[in-house]
């Protein structure tokens, strides 16, 4: 019998140091990941006592990698990203080049290779959308326009980041890579070409073929009614299309099983088979960063603080201050840009795979991936603070800053309605907050009765497509009484908040009961809790979703036994 209990080992002390420090971090109030990276470090080779086996780490990191990513992928929407498409690609693309030359002129500094720069300066222009989502669920603001941009951001970032992972290894020769794979396989222009035609054979059989067969097959499973079967079918898609990508058309695993999610998501099942992988995806994620820990030398922060300090200044400082002016100069508010700006400030699992590239193909030193990695570390530990330190410093700016009271004050086309709108939307009409799902059907219901109302929406996208189709619209945030004031609360019939952000919600009923006492408020929430305090407050009339999902549906069965009592089962359900 063999006793090489190598893999069992690296499994439990991985998952046992993760968990214990993982715990510890979100007691501290910092992102659990961060115990994850310094559990890496405590089982790798540059601390003292037990050494886990990197080589096995390393290929456990893989699958990590692939599960990620196809979560990446499982959750992309082109219709979410189309939505803040305006500020989200302009931005992102600037803000990575502004960082990455920040990274390529520090390591121009400090004498590395102007390739080696590149790939460092990159690594460092992308921040973690799992750090990210975490830290704006907690908010509650996920759903938030300023959510929504800071997302769209983030996937512009993701897809940058998968297109320079498919680049990179045909272009490490001239990037002055040690060990490229295909550095001598021919002239440039044909070793480039060849790898984008492999790109665009495999993308064009997973929109052809798998759009179309993996939902089938997700079917044809789910049709047996067992959930294991469920579970195995969408992993062993996620990880044999990403190993087939790469055995086939010489694509990258990380893209690979970014296609694979973005093609299940077209399923009928794309919720489910998200909520069956995650317990899965999860478990190799933390290994992904226990992994991404073992790479870390700790030394380099006694050795090299002043590198260290440059990368944190570049991630916090530079990124933020970057980010920040694009959101002004594309004329959001100030909270807005706050909110984005502090979204971007730290760095994650792109980078690690930028940078764990860069380094098996001999771009980038090894000192590199533990600047990296300890940018990483007191980035993320640094965020949550950075997002609490939001509405205090926008105070102290408004308070203290011309400036920023300036650029609140600012004229905004779309804030204020037209001179020539009707009297019929200036009277007895409904203010209606917010459209995105929700509000788009209580549109659709409005105008089907004939019904006046006005817009109020912070995208202003969406505030320019609605007065393009002679729709009434405002832009801006409603909890600001101007914009509530330009939607002529005042003289409106109803206040209907289609918006479920709890705090944003008390300040715009707040104002408007202000400016108008007889108002009636209808208001949204996900959360039961968040209904029985609002309905308590007198706050206004509260639709709390799952509640009337059920009164929906017991109408809908009470009808069909009893159709006399079907309306009354609706009320009491």
């Amino acid at each position: 019998m063999d006793h090489d209990i190598s893999l069992i080992t690296t499994l439990a002390a991985g998952f046992g140091v993760a968990l214990i420090l993982g715990f510890i971090a979100e007691r501290m109030k910092i992102p659990a990941l961060v115990g994850y990276l310094v559990a890496g470090i405590l089982i790798g080779p540059a601390t003292p006592g037990f050494v886990a086996d990197i080589h096995i780490a390393s290929q456990l990191s893989e699958i990590g990698v692939m599960l990620l990513m196809f979560g990446v992928g499982l959750h992309f929407s082109l219709k979410d990203l189309l939505a803040v498409r305006r500020i989200a690609v302009p931005g992102a693309v600037v803000q990575m080049g502004l960082a990455t030359v920040l990274g390529m002129l520090i390591a121009w500094a400090w004498g590395w290779h102007w390739g080696s720069g590149l790939i460092f300066g990159l690594s460092l222009s992308c921040a973690s959308t799992v750090v990210l989502l975490k830290a704006l669920e907690s908010r509650g603001v996920l759903d938030s326009m300023n959510g929504r941009i800071a997302v769209g951001w983030l996937v512009v970032e993701d897809l940058v980041c998968v297109l320079v992972l498919v680049l990179m290894p045909p272009l490490a020769g001239v990037l002055g890579g040690t060990s490229a794979p295909v550095a001598d396989a021919g002239p440039l222009w044909m070793t480039l070409g060849k790898t984008l035609l492999e790109v665009a054979a495999f993308i064009a059989l997973m929109l052809v073929v798998g759009r179309r067969l993996l939902p089938w097959v997700l079917w044809q499973v789910a049709r047996t009614g067992s959930r294991e079967l469920f579970t195995l079918s969408v992993v062993a898609a996620a990880i044999g299309i990403a190993y087939g990508a790469a055995e086939l058309f010489s694509v990258s695993f990380a893209l690979g099983a970014f296609f694979a999610g973005t093609v299940m998501r077209e399923s009928e099942f794309s919720h489910r088979a998200a909520e069956e992988s995650l317990p899965l995806r999860d478990a190799f994620s933390v290994l992904f960063f226990v992994s991404v820990g073992m790479l870390f030398e700790p030394s380099i922060l006694i050795e090299q603080p002043l590198r260290v300090l440059s990368v944190v200044a570049i991630i916090v400082l530079g990124k933020t201050l970057a980010a920040m002016a694009l959101v002004i100069a594309f004329r959001y508010p100030l909270n807005t840009a706050l909110t984005v700006a502090v979204s971007l400030a730290q760095i994650g699992e792109f980078s690690f795979i930028l940078a764990g590239l860069g380094l098996s193909l001999g771009l980038l030193p090894a000192e590199g991936m533990s600047l990296v990695l300890a940018g990483a570390l007191i980035s993320i530990a640094l965020n949550p603070f950075l997002f609490v330190a939001i509405e205090p410093l926008q105070r102290w700016l408004l308070a203290r800053s011309e400036l920023a009271r300036s650029l609140e004050r600012r004229d905004d086309p779309y804030a204020e309605l037209p001179a020539s709108t009707e009297r019929k939307y200036l009277e007895g009409q409904v203010v209606l907050v917010g459209y995105g799902r929700v509000g788009q059907r209580i549109a659709r219901a409005l105008d089907a009765r004939g019904i006046p109302y006005v817009v109020v929406e912070q995208n202003r996208e969406r505030v320019e497509a609605l007065r393009d189709t002679g729709r009434v619209a405002v832009s801006g945030n409603a909890a600001d009484p101007a914009v509530l004031i330009q939607a002529h609360i005042a003289h409106a019939a109803m206040l209907v908040v289609a918006i479920p952000d709890l705090l944003d919600i008390r300040q715009m009923a707040d104002t408007a009961r202000a400016l108008n006492p007889g108002i009636e408020i209808v208001l949204r929430t996900h959360s039961e809790e968040a209904s029985q305090r609002l309905s308590k407050d007198g706050v206004g009339t509260v639709f709390f979703g799952e509640e009337e999902l059920a009164k929906g549906m017991t109408s809908h069965v009470m009808a069909r036994f009893n159709p006399q009592q079907g309306d009354a089962a609706s009320g009491q359900a």
